[in-house]
């Protein structure tokens, strides 16, 4: 008498097909991609345009310390609305462990002038040794002046 073997359990495929998978992490890594950047700036203000702008890089670290005066005269730290009365002690404990006391302004194009002023003096109250106001840089007409 002859025993019966089964044949099928050579045939099955174990192998596994991770197609589907990076494909789905290649759009989640895109859409991060495209979001992150969105991120550091918590509040929109259009910023006022200058022609020697600095690059400042210190500006996009995550645990910059950013200011920002809005259009109608609100002020913000990171994303945090605060009085101007609270906004000094507020950038000091932030600044409490930090060795470089550095603060970034934001303030928009068309904010009064005296608002901002008053943040001004409200940062500088907290003992920053240093000020940086952020603009964007105005793109160069490549046309020549017509005479």
């Amino acid at each position: 008498m002859g025993i019966n073997k089964r044949e099928e359990g050579k045939k099955v495929n174990s192998n596994i097909n991770v197609t589907p998978m990076v494909d789905v992490m290649l759009v989640l890594l895109i859409i991060f991609m495209v979001i992150t950047p969105m991120l550091n700036n918590k509040v929109n203000v259009d910023l006022p345009k200058a022609d020697a702008a600095v690059v400042m890089e210190d500006a996009n670290k995550e645990d910059a310390v950013v200011v920002a005066v809005t259009r109608d005269g609100r002020t913000f730290l990171g994303g945090d609305q605060v009085t101007l009365d609270d906004l000094g002690s507020k950038i000091s404990a932030k600044l409490e462990n930090k060795t470089n006391k550095e603060v970034f302004m934001r303030a928009d194009t068309r904010a009064n002038y005296g608002k901002v002023m008053d943040a001004v003096d409200g940062i500088r109250s907290a003992g920053v040794s240093q000020l940086g106001l952020l603009t964007e840089k105005r793109e160069s007409d490549s046309t020549p002046a017509k005479k």
